[in-house]
This record gives structure tokens, C-alpha cells and sequence, in this order.
């Protein structure tokens, strides 16, 4: 009996014989032999009889006469020993139709001009176009084998050391890719959907998509415009714009006209809100620069980001939380479902917000603001210099050698915070600066994490204790006393840098690199490019 392997193709990028070979300078970045190694994605089934048995020592005997491909060997190994050493890839003699899958979709890299560079490639070619076993079993294991290279290639991330060298102190996920594999072949698909974050899958949609744009050379470059173009306005920069709103799927048909209309209005603001820029449908210079990126830079972001997700866990069965830094956006979640999402104010580029993951444990009610020493250093001790009564007029005091600053609503933590603890002493808390809030680039705090809706964020937290109501939440907010409340369970929160993510509408959005993470990321993974 057979059974399907998922099938989902990772690398149709499309690039030209003209294109910058940009695809072939991510090599060194993509091939990372690691210990943890993603789940595959190639098509194709694979034979579950035990008829066709080999002995383990053809393993060895193989590797011996094929050293280049060593790397593998231990997974290789223990692939087939799960099998009890029988073929994965014969059927009546001849190579499975699974087999031929994979090796077209290997094939079909090369033809595009995309880098793939796996040892005894040309010996896995001959093989499968005769299409014949040998007595050896020589052929089954260089298709496991080649099976093996190009999962490999086309899913495994950086090393975890040089994801943290972008500042990126979010754990990697470990995941054992030969019991996967098995998993598959028993037909266990959910096994695979649990274990990639499921932003990955929704890029890879999108990359295809916006590959197709830049081999075709879809994409109108426009001028920057020295007037605002708004609802009836008739220019010839206006027809380009449509022709490029149409092909990014914000505008529904294309009739090619001149003037800005109320269909066009929308379209361009549901481009502003993917590219988190104000929403007046207004055609301006901030606008058209957005639109000006060239759409191989747009696939670069893409593709950093596809590589962010692999480093990611898949906590679709859980309640957690995501602060995505560069979109100033809060996200909770119970398992697949959006409960709510709220605008957040991140770090200032001199103090940048950490990424890292940590374990919602308690929330604080009426906080006390114990100021950290750096703060009081270089902002508060210059302030008393001129002023003797700055301590008393914004509400603080001494308090063993430091300062705080009282409960209240002016305290800069504002009425709640909450607490996951961690190194970087960084947790979500209330403001009394509301106004920040509706900034379109939202940098300004010293690390923490500001969020305009604490109370929809306590109500998360609690929705299962119902003796915590509305009026109990609004008296311990504003009671005045610092008063700590231990949850009943632990919510993981992530605290990530997506600069180009997909949005619960399915729409592609971009986000500028405000921490500059982007750009070291792209090193890593195109190597070779100059």
C-alpha cells in the first residue's frame, strides 16, 4: 500500500537566464547540516512493503563508495533501520512514480536557474532515467539519499548560532526529521501541519506569486510626484498605478483609466494598510516610493522571512501570544483563532526590543515603576539637578537607594502590566501616552512593550476565572496598590521581527526594517551575492 506525502514545492522562485542569480548566492546560507532539521517538502509517496529487503551492510558499503555524501549518513542509517531495511522507493521492479516526482521537482530547480548542487547528481540522473533497479540496491539509497539532500536544501535555516548573531534569542525548534518522515509514510499529515509555523506556508504562496511579477517584468516604475493626487484627479501616473494595483491584488479589474476613483481609492488604501503607511488613499510621496521598491527586493524580504518561520515553533494548539516588532502589532490567539489584536509602541533604535520568547506568569495591577539605573543615570538625575522638586511633581520617590515612581494614572507603566519573566527585564504594560498609539512608526519606549488595550489583555488572561469580572478588574487597576495576580497557566509569548507576514484577510503585507535585521539576515543567506 501506498501512501501520499504532502506535497508543497518550496523554491519556485522563477528567475530568468537574465536574472542576477541572486537564488544561486543563497547556498552557503541554505545548506546547513544540523542537528535540527526541518520537515520536508517534496512530492511524491513511498513503498510500504517489506518485500523488497536489503541487509544493513549495503549501507555502510554504499557510503564507503560515495564519501561526499556522508553527511547524511546517520539519518540514512536510521531511516531505513525503522524500515527493517526494506525499499522505500521500488515498486514491481521498476522506480516508484514517487520517485519520478522528486526527481522532476529537483529537476525543475535546475532548470530555473536555481542552485542546487547535491554530489553525484549526475549519477542520480542516470538512474532514474533508466528507471531500473539494480541487484546492489545501489539505486534505492542514492534516491533516499538525493530524497534526503533536497529536503535539506530546501528547508533547512541558518545555524542557530548565526540566527542569533541577527539578535534573534528566540530557542529553534528541534525537530527529529527521520521520525517525521515516517510519520509521513504512515499517512500521519497532521504530524507535518503541527510542526512549521504557519506564516511559512502563506509566504510561500506569495513567493511564487511575486516571482512570476519579476521574471515577467509586470511592474511599472513611477515618478515621484511633486503633487498629491486624490478622488477625481486625472494623471498618466495614475493608470500605472492601477496597472500595479491590479497585479498585486488590491485592485479587482483594471480598465486602464486616468483618473482616481472611488474603486482606485480603495485599492490604494488597502495597499497602505499592507504596507502599514496611512490608509487615505491619497497618492503621495510616501506612496509611491513604497510602490517603487523594486519588486526583487520585495522578494529578498520574502524569502528573509520564509527563513524566519523555520525557526519558529507552530503553537497552534495552545493560547500565545505574537509581538511583532516591526508591524508595533499585538496578536492573542486561542489555537488558530485571532481573539484580539491591539497597536503596540516597541523600542527606540538606541534601545531596541529584544526578540526572544518567554511565559506570561502573572499580570501586576496599580504597577509601582521601579526606574531602571541607566534611566535614572541619563534622564532623572538631570532633571532634579534643575528642578528640586521633579521626584514629588511626577509622583516618585526614593525607595531603598532607588527610585520609583508611585501607582497612578500618570505612572509610566500606566495601570497593569504584565509580567513573563526573563533576562532582558522587558514585559507588556499600560501607558498614560495614549497618543503614541496612533503614530504610524511607533518606536519611543526604552525596551518594554506598551499596549493600547490592557484591558482586553487582562480579560484574555482571566477568561476563565469568572470571579475576576469587569467591576473587580477596574477596582484593582485603579486601587492605587501595587497588587500581583499568579495565572493559572503559563501563555507563551513571542516577541519576533517579521517584516513581511501574511494577514488573517490573506493579504501580503511589508513592514520597513526599523532595527536594520534584514539586511545581515540576507548575508547569511545569499553568501555569494556582490
Amino acid at each position: 500500500m501506498n501512501y501520499v506525502l504532502l506535497i508543497i514545492v518550496l523554491f519556485s522562485y522563477g528567475c530568468s537566464p537574465n536574472h542576477d542569480k541572486k537564488i544561486k548566492d543563497y547556498k552557503a546560507g541554505i545548506i546547513s547540516f544540523n542537528d535540527s532539521i526541518p520537515p520536508i517538502y517534496v512530492a511524491g509517496n513511498f513503498s510500504d512493503t517489506n518485500e523488497n529487503v536489503f541487509d544493513s551492510t549495503i549501507i555502510k558499503q554504499f557510503f564507503d563508495s560515495n564519501p561526499a555524501l556522508n553527511i547524511i549518513k546517520n539519518y540514512v542509517e536510521k531511516f531505513y533501520s525503522i524500515r527493517h531495511y526494506s525499499c522505500a522507493w521500488l515498486n514491481n521492479g521498476k522506480i516508484s512514480e514517487q520517485a519520478n516526482i522528486l526527481f522532476n521537482r529537483i529537476i525543475y530547480i535546475n532548470d530555473h536557474d536555481i542552485f542546487y548542487d547535491a554530489p553525484y547528481l549526475e549519477d542520480y540522473k542516470r538512474i532514474m532515467t533508466q528507471n531500473e533497479y539494480d541487484s546492489s540496491f545501489t539505486n534505492e539509497l542514492m534516491i533516499s539519499v538525493q530524497y534526503f539532500y533536497f529536503a535539506k536544501v530546501a528547508l533547512s535555516g541558518i545555524n542557530e548560532s548565526e540566527s542569533k548573531s541577527t539578535a534573534w534569542y528566540i530557542p529553534r525548534k528541534k525537530i527529529d526529521y527521520v521520525n517525521l518522515l515516517n510519520q509521513l509514510i504512515t499517512n500521519n499529515e497532521d504530524h507535518l501541519n503541527s510542526t512549521l509555523y504557519p506564516q511559512y506556508y502563506k509566504l510561500l504562496e506569495y513567493l511564487e506569486k511575486y516571482s512570476t511579477i519579476n521574471e515577467q517584468n509586470q511592474w511599472e516604475k513611477l515618478s515621484i510626484p511633486k503633487t498629491k493626487f486624490i478622488i477625481g484627479d486625472t494623471a498618466a501616473i495614475i493608470q500605472k498605478i492601477r496597472k500595479n494595483l491590479f497585479i498585486a491584488g488590491d485592485l479587482l479589474i483594471n480598465n486602464q483609466s486616468k483618473m482616481l476613483d472611488d474603486e482606485l481609492k480603495k485599492a490604494i488604501q488597502s495597499f497602505q494598510e499592507r504596507y502599514g503607511i496611512k490608509n487615505d488613499g491619497i497618492i503621495g510621496r510616501k506612496f509611491v516610493e513604497e510602490m517603487n521598491v523594486p519588486i526583487k527586493e520585495r522578494i529578498e524580504t520574502i524569502l528573509v522571512n520564509i527563513e524566519r518561520c523555520k525557526w519558529l515553533p507552530n503553537e497552534t494548539e495552545s493560547e500565545y501570544i505574537i509581538v511583532n516588532i516591526p508591524e508595533f502589532k499585538l496578536t492573542a490567539f486561542n489555537k488558530e483563532e485571532i481573539v484580539f489584536k491591539c497597536n503596540v509602541v516597541v523600542g527606540k533604535s538606541t534601545n531596541k526590543t529584544i526578540i526572544f520568547k518567554g511565559d506570561m506568569k502573572y499580570i501586576v495591577f496599580s504597577p509601582y515603576w521601579n526606574v531602571p539605573e541607566s534611566i535614572i543615570k541619563k534622564e532623572i538625575f538631570p532633571k532634579m539637578k534643575k528642578n528640586v522638586s521633579y521626584l514629588e511633581q511626577n509622583n516618585m520617590e526614593w525607595n531603598d537607594g532607588k527610585i520609583r515612581q508611585r501607582p497612578g494614572e500618570t505612572n509610566s507603566l500606566g495601570l497593569v502590566k504584565f509580567v513573563f519573566p526573563n533576562n532582558y527585564n522587558i514585559y507588556l504594560h499600560d501607558t498614560p501616552a495614549k497618543s503614541l498609539f496612533s503614530e504610524e512608526r511607533r518606536t519611543f519606549s526604552h525596551g518594554c512593550i506598551r499596549i493600547s488595550e490592557p484591558i482586553k489583555m487582562i480579560k484574555f488572561l482571566l477568561k476563565e476565572d469568572t470571579l475576576w469580572n469587569d467591576q473587580k478588574i477596574y477596582q484593582a487597576m485603579y486601587s492605587g496598590k501595587e497588587r500581583h495576580l499568579k495565572l493559572a497557566k503559563n501563555i507563551p509569548v513571542y516577541i519576533v521581527y517579521f517584516t513581511s507576514f501574511v494577514d488573517e484577510q490573506g493579504k501580503l503585507n511589508f513592514r520597513k526594517d526599523i532595527y536594520n535585521r534584514d539586511e545581515n539576515l540576507k548575508k547569511m543567506i545569499f553568501k555569494q551575492l556582490k
